[in-house]
């Protein structure tokens, strides 16, 4: 069971990205993935989570209209993409399965490694 991040790197602020969630030694189509994001000394924190059917749950209130979340299960890969982004979005971003996006972090059970998005002029 692994997952890949990836799609991270430097842009401007108002500028976007698309970050890429690669799952491989499992069928995607079976759980939910969710974005998370952290930045050194401060907890990690919540984005963004997909249900195995589509549904979305915004755990941060700060990318709301800004960053959405969507998956293509016949690649097995989930994506986030960020627009309008901000230095305050400066932070790595990873990936994780769940069961369900209503539970607790928690039950998140595997991680990708992470990947880095710096919001900088």
């Amino acid at each position: 069971v692994q997952l890949q991040a990836s799609g991270g790197g430097l842009v401007q602020p108002g500028g976007s990205l698309r970050l890429s969630c690669a799952a491989t030694g499992f069928s995607l189509d079976s759980y939910a993935i969710g974005w998370f994001r952290q930045v050194p000394g401060k907890e990690r924190e919540g984005v963004l989570c997909i249900s195995s059917g589509g549904g979305t749950t915004t755990y941060a209130d700060s990318v709301k209209g800004r960053f959405t979340i969507a998956r293509d299960n016949a690649k097995n890969t989930a994506y986030l993409q960020m627009n309008s982004l901000k230095p305050e979005d400066t932070a790595v971003y990873y990936c994780a399965r769940t069961k369900f996006c209503g539970g607790s972090y928690g039950l998140f059970d595997a991680w990708g490694q992470g990947t880095q998005v710096t919001v900088s002029s």
